[in-house]
């Protein structure tokens, strides 16, 4: 079978073939780049040739999200660049640096999920890296002894973008994977993603190391021909799917969907954990132990790890999702992330940093096989209700493609919503450090948050009832 490729829409099941896209919107660009005819739940076509594009399309996703995420996290790196006797800005202030890319990063998310649908997932991976210039760029200009805070808290801000590339990038690969693999190409998207997180931690490590705490401007120098190389690659090599185009009602029906708010939630307790333990972890650690992390380089040494054990197990979330269950892992998950956020708060009470450090292992561990196993929750709910239309007589293709457009939509939303819960994290340690002096009520606020989402997740997904998706979760 020929690769799928500017082919003829098809089917094999006697269905109507899928329309057509609009006027114009064949071809153009390198290879033309945009593919009509996408069957992936087609093993037929699959095997052959489908699997090959969308390997190739989720390598360069993975690339360009990789980076996104390292200069949406730029700032809990640059902040152990600025001491307070240079730069004048306290803890809390710090906090604040590393909260407003986190806001900005989720706030975008939404619109990147419909730039998708609106300008092609290879298209817009293009213009999503090539924005990664501005606050690399920005930053490396004003980055000084003397600058304003306020200028500071613009430039940290604009760093949000790198935010976007997730959702963006999650929407485009949902679409090309099938059912039975999305949960492994999701996680596997999203950890090679969430990589960047500790991969720019330990360029800056490298950076202190060698150039001393005075030269912050070589990270961002770092970066900039690995922004040009994503968007170049994503020019080259990637594709667009006209079939990933999303209803213009999409979000709207996504947004009247429960479950899209119930897994919401969840994913605040998961990816915002991750996102917002990855942007606080070195001023926790300065903070809570200031005699053990005295300097920017002790600090540096230790903040990376936990954000790359997270990041490298998350695929292990999908892949036990698609096994196990996507629910059943993500409640079973919490329970875990609960124990861990406990073995914190008892080491912070003792000042013990080795448990300490075992205990903020977990939690980035847990959060990261939660990140999986929750995203595989969406396609795996909206595929079990097309199943159940599809029982109750309506046309099986029409309800699959609508199971696509709303996972793609829901993806968007999940994902903007649990990267707030990252905004949420360093805002609790924040007000915990200015109240307290310790971050106890912060790891008391999660072990809440934590129980809560269990409970939300037997209640819906696990409880058995008349009422539960056919398909399972």
């Amino acid at each position: 079978m020929a690769a799928p490729t500017q082919t003829t829409p098809t089917t094999t099941d006697g269905a109507a073939p899928p329309a057509p896209p609009p006027a114009g919107r064949r071809g153009g660009g390198l290879r033309g780049h945009w593919i009509d005819d996408w069957r992936p739940e087609d093993r037929e076509f699959w095997d052959g040739g489908g699997k090959d594009v969308a390997r190739r399309n989720l390598f360069f996703s993975v690339f360009s999200e990789h980076i996104g995420f390292s200069i949406w996290s730029l700032w809990s790196v640059l902040v152990l660049f600025l001491p307070e006797p240079v730069f004048g800005i306290d803890p809390a202030g710090k906090f604040l640096l590393t909260t407003l890319p986190t806001a900005l990063g989720a706030f975008v998310r939404l619109p990147y999920t419909f730039a998708v649908a609106t300008f092609g997932g290879r298209n817009w991976t293009i213009i999503s890296a090539a924005l990664l210039l501005v606050p690399t760029i920005a930053t490396a200009v004003v980055l000084e002894p003397g600058v304003s805070f306020t200028t500071l808290l613009v430039v940290s801000c604009l760093a949000g973008v790198g935010g976007g590339n997730f959702a963006s990038s999650m929407t485009n690969i949902n679409a090309f994977y099938p059912t039975r693999l999305k949960g492994w190409a999701l996680g596997l998207n999203a950890g090679g993603g969430n990589l960047g997180v500790p991969v720019v931690q330990l360029v800056g490590l490298l950076v202190l190391a060698t150039a001393g705490a005075e030269h912050p401007r070589i990270v961002l120098l770092v970066y900039i021909p690995f922004i040009v190389a994503a968007a170049v690659g994503a020019a080259l090599l990637m594709d667009n799917l006209t079939t990933a185009r999303n209803q213009p009602r999409a979000m709207r029906r996504a947004a009247a969907e429960p479950h899209t708010w119930v897994i919401s939630f969840l994913y605040i307790g998961t990816f915002g954990s991750f996102i917002g333990f990855g942007f606080a972890f070195g001023q926790v650690l300065q903070n809570q132990f200031t005699a053990d992390f005295s300097t920017p380089l002790s600090a540096a040494h230790l903040t990376w790890l936990g954000p790359l054990l997270g990041s490298l197990i998350r695929p292990v979330g999908g892949v036990l999702a698609d096994r196990y269950g996507g629910a059943r892992i993500t409640a079973w998950n919490f329970v875990a992330m609960a124990v861990g956020a406990g073995v914190v708060l008892l080491a912070s009470r003792q000042e013990s940093l080795p448990l300490f450090l075992f205990g903020f292992v977990l939690l980035f561990v847990f959060s990261g096989i939660g990140n999986g196993s929750t995203y595989k929750m969406i396609p795996a709910i909206f595929r079990a209700k097309a199943v159940a239309a599809a029982d109750a007589g309506e046309d099986r293709v029409t309800a699959e493609r609508r199971g696509v457009v709303l996972s793609g939509a829901v993806i968007g939303i999940a994902g903007a919503i649990g990267a707030f819960g990252g905004v949420l994290v360093n805002l609790a340690f924040r007000q915990s450090f200015l109240a307290s002096g310790t971050g106890d009520g912060a790891y008391l606020a999660f072990i809440a948050f934590y129980a809560v989402c269990v409970a939300l997740t037997w209640a819906v997904y696990l409880r058995p009832s008349k009422h539960s998706l056919a398909g399972g979760v």
